[in-house]
């Protein structure tokens, strides 16, 4: 099937890849997983995503609606920072509602009840190759640092869980286990308190060559030593390696260097590599020669530019380019800069069918102004 382009392919059996790993990691160590749909949302393959996982957690009150009406399963509400008149929504649609702070745990908590409540906690420590997504940087908003209050919190049964959230693309296994053991001596008093506990997500565990036998024991571990019942959010660790953004080369110029540029851009499909300055992960048949190009975006943004590549033929306009991981955080950023138009997302199913569930045009763009 030839599609127009650009568009997101999604292949189901690639993430059938990851999902088997997710299900091994719950079978051995008895933790639950819920998809962190801030990192990707794609309900079209929901059907196929929980069958392995056990529901999701949101970060705000449309993705908690979106969790409970196309997923089902646990439906985990958290929020940076609620308004008051989203908690009955919160309350229709979530069975845990996690508070960022004592304050809104204070005046909202009431507002839920009976739904179990849980408290974000910031150890004052964690893993993160960039500042900008580390959760225990200075002056981080995200969660409660004070120890004493979160003991006071506990201790009078205010909450029932405790989420720990402080990780960021960590495939270093022996720097999760020095973090877990920090935490279990700085918390064991709140974690032999709680029902359950959330270790939040950020943990590449997934990836080609994990230590999973191993990450499985320590969860369980930890498991048995508090009797709690332990989640983890997994979303990258989901949809790694299953997307590409596929382009067409609409021109080739010269400046020093030859650019292709394609029918795609950076800022509105893969906000995240402009965000972090990082270059795609790769471009399928960019596998090293002496053609190399930059490969740009067709925006007015100077920095639009998916990376330098090498390639062993020459390029060609009409030729189509597949950026490869453009799953995390893509879709759910995509937006409209420049009236570049939105990719499709198209998704090939387990017996190999193209699926086009989305296509944008004119109207939407529009719509989504004034």
């Amino acid at each position: 099937m030839k599609i127009e382009t650009p568009y997101y392919l999604l292949d189901e059996r690639k993430l059938l890849c990851n999902l088997r790993r997710i299900a091994r990691l719950k079978r051995r160590s008895g933790a639950k997983c819920v998809l962190a749909l801030k990192c990707f949302s794609t309900w079209a393959v929901f059907p196929l995503l929980r069958q392995y996982l056990d529901g999701t957690t949101s970060s705000a009150l449309y993705e908690v609606r979106l969790g409970a009406e196309e997923f089902g399963g646990e439906t985990h509400a958290y929020c940076v920072g609620y308004k008051p008149e989203e908690m009955p929504a919160i309350r229709r649609y979530a069975n845990k509602v996690i508070f960022n702070s004592l304050s809104q745990l204070d005046h909202l908590a009431p507002t839920v009840r009976p739904r179990s409540i849980g408290l974000r906690v910031n150890p004052g420590f964690s893993y993160s190759h960039y500042e900008l997504a580390d959760p225990a940087c200075a002056f981080s908003r995200l969660g409660v640092r004070d120890t004493a209050a979160v003991r006071r919190a506990v201790e009078c049964g205010a909450v029932e869980g405790l989420m720990f959230h402080f990780n960021c693309e960590n495939a270093d296994f022996p720097a999760l286990v020095h973090m877990l053991d920090r935490l279990t001596a700085q918390y064991a008093f709140e974690l032999e308190r709680v029902r359950w506990v959330s270790l939040g997500g950020g943990i590449a565990f997934t990836n080609d060559g994990y230590p999973l036998e191993a990450l499985a024991a320590r969860l369980q571990e930890f498991t048995r030593r508090f009797d709690v019942q332990v989640y983890l959010e997994p979303g990258e660790a989901v949809v790694t390696r299953t997307t590409e953004l596929v382009t067409t080369i609409v021109d080739i110029v010269h400046n020093e260097a030859d650019i292709a540029i394609v029918d795609a851009a950076v800022e509105p499909h893969m906000l995240d590599l402009l965000i972090y300055r990082d270059p795609a992960k790769g471009v399928a048949g960019a596998t090293g020669g002496p053609h190399r190009y930059r490969l740009a975006g067709r925006t007015c943004l100077a920095g639009d530019v998916f990376g330098d590549f090498a390639f062993p033929r020459p390029l060609r306009v009409g030729q189509r380019l597949r950026i490869q991981d453009a799953g995390g955080y893509t879709m759910v950023k995509k937006n409209w800069f420049n009236g570049v138009a939105m990719p499709a997302i198209v998704v090939r199913r387990l017996d190999g069918t193209i699926d086009v569930v989305r296509r944008f045009g004119y109207t939407d763009f529009k719509n989504s102004l004034s």
